[in-house]
């Protein structure tokens, strides 16, 4: 469960590594996979650092950024509907912008199947692997 405050890694390539949870979209106490959040970025990627000297910083985000985000992955275990639990190692989510699609076009790393319930679908196709 994400709530304000949590901390979450960002697994998109969108130049964001740890964001905060500044507010869970809705009526909601905590926010879980698929739902959405709005984060402000704590941990900027460095370009230099990961091989992407040559990008351009258009679609870059820097520390300090309020952003909307959708969560992917999430500590708290889930009950599927076939009676199967799932928890992942962490917390993570992928940036949105304005329009809710990914900032990032590519994502590194697992994300939930549920997040083909909740419309998600262009995250799940970016993803390397569902869980």
């Amino acid at each position: 469960m994400i709530q304000l405050k949590s901390i979450l890694n960002c697994i998109d390539n969108s130049g964001a590594a740890l964001v905060e949870c500044a507010l869970v979209v809705g009526q909601k106490k905590h926010a879980r996979i698929g739902d959405r959040i709005v984060v402000v970025v704590k941990e900027h990627r460095a370009a230099s650092a990961s091989g992407m000297a040559g990008m351009s910083n258009a679609q870059k985000v820097k520390r300090g950024d309020i952003r909307h985000a959708v969560v992917v992955r999430t500590k708290y275990p889930m009950l599927r509907r076939d009676g199967s639990q799932v928890k992942f190692d962490d917390n993570a989510c992928v940036l949105l912008n304005k329009a809710g699609d990914p900032i990032g076009s590519r994502i590194n790393g697992v994300v939930a199947a549920e997040l083909k319930r909740k419309k998600w679908s262009k995250i799940l196709s970016m993803a390397p692997m569902n869980a």
